[in-house]
């Protein structure tokens, strides 16, 4: 007598959670747009692809790409690599050049620059040798750091350490100065967090485990309750 109701139970709970789990999957953080060879996660990308938080985006020396997201816009030069975080962006080299009226901040080594209100601002981020070169381009900046927060006016430039310590700083700079790694290598670690990490796969798994149940309970000559009338 108590099965029908379980199954009932479970066919509510079905009803309410697939649809928060497929919309949730088609929901992406941003879409990448390619402009030439870009890597998205180690594997190149035709033209565009959707971008979740954990994701990494690399381009060449030839080629750059756009990360549209709601209220940002983000160029990734050439020859840069950036894993996107969702309402950060963090720049392992090369350059990003960022409009956003969302507080979009990018990192480069332990500098952290933001736009200091949820206004349109404009703004640049350079990770070269090292030094982190900002430039603000339209609207002011905060950019904190080992040495403490500072505001940086529009129009103005400036140039960062990315490391707190001299050897942090030289063991950086090692892992960017070796040539044997392509681009695949990389962009290798954030292949594998991405997928698992998804709503699809979670709605999927979700979806195994509720119908396990009612099959089991629809299947089962046993009663619900161990109870005997």
């Amino acid at each position: 007598m108590m099965r029908p109701l379980y199954l009932k139970i479970l066919s509510w709970v079905m009803v309410m959670i697939f649809p928060a789990a497929l919309f949730a999957a088609d929901q992406p953080a941003a879409m990448l747009y390619s402009h030439g060879t870009a890597l998205l996660n180690g594997n190149t990308i035709a033209r565009s692809s959707a971008v979740f938080s954990g994701d990494l985006i690399q381009t060449n020396r030839e080629s750059v790409a756009n990360i549209n997201a709601t209220g940002s816009s983000v160029l990734v030069l050439n020859e840069s690599l950036v894993q996107y975080e969702g309402s950060t962006l963090k720049l392992e080299h090369g350059g990003v050049a960022i409009s956003t009226s969302k507080l979009l901040a990018t990192r480069a080594g332990d500098v952290k620059v933001s736009p200091v209100a949820t206004v349109w601002t404009e703004f640049e981020v350079r990770d070269v040798d090292g030094k982190v070169q900002i430039a603000a381009r339209k609207g002011d900046l905060t950019i904190s750091d080992n040495t403490g927060t500072t505001t940086l006016a529009q129009g103005q430039e400036t140039t960062r350490d990315e490391s707190k310590s001299q050897d942090d700083s030289q063991t950086h700079k090692g892992k960017k100065k070796k040539k044997g790694e392509g681009p695949a290598a990389a962009a290798a670690p954030g292949a594998a967090g991405g997928i698992l990490n998804s709503p699809v796969a979670i709605g999927i798994a979700g979806g195994i485990v509720v119908g396990g149940t009612i099959w089991v309970l629809s299947h089962s000559d046993d009663p619900v309750s161990p109870a005997k009338p």
